[in-house]
This record gives C-alpha cells, structure tokens and sequence, in this order.
C-alpha cells in the first residue's frame, strides 16, 4: 500500500496575498529565495509554492515570457480535443474496414 503526499489546496485570495506580500517586501530581503522562505513562513506555505504562484503571476502579467494561465488551459483542451479526435478517427477506420 503506498501513501500518497496530501497537497493542499490554497484559495486563489490566499495566492493573490501571497503574490502581492512577496512583491512587497522583496527589497527587504539579500535575494528573492531568501524572501521567499520568509514570507511563505509566515503564510504557512512552502516558498517552492510562493515561488511558483509569483512566476505564474508574472507571465499572466506579461512580465515574464512563456504561455500565461489562460494559454496553457486553451492548449491542454485543444490537446484532449485532438486526442479525443484521433481514437474516433481510429474507430471509424476500424469501422470501414468490415
């Protein structure tokens, strides 16, 4: 029997808080890891969860270059359309050949 790692699951305010206290308080910190830690700490999150929220953040601002939130929803529903597509192209090629 494995254990499975419980993930949880933070509201979108508490993201937002967590964006928001980090861009804040960035210069009061040597380096952006530092600021990280510290903040996550005091939000009882992990800083690789803070750091993930802050660079999505960024790209959806256009801050940072890579596909933003929207995009990346857009292309794994074109990506589930396409593969839904091909098993029915194969059904029906199995279909026909009878």
């Amino acid at each position: 029997m494995t254990d499975k790692k419980h993930t949880p699951s933070y509201t979108a305010e508490f993201r937002a808080r967590g964006v928001r206290l980090f861009r804040e308080h960035r210069s009061d910190y040597s380096s952006d890891s530092a600021a990280y830690r510290a903040i996550a700490s005091k939000l009882g999150c992990s800083s690789f969860s803070l750091r993930d929220w802050c660079r999505r953040a960024a790209r959806d601002a256009g801050e940072l270059s890579g596909p933003t939130s929207e995009e990346k929803a857009r292309i794994k529903a074109l990506e589930r359309e396409n593969r839904e597509l091909r098993q029915a192209n194969e059904i029906l090629k199995k279909a026909s050949a009878y």
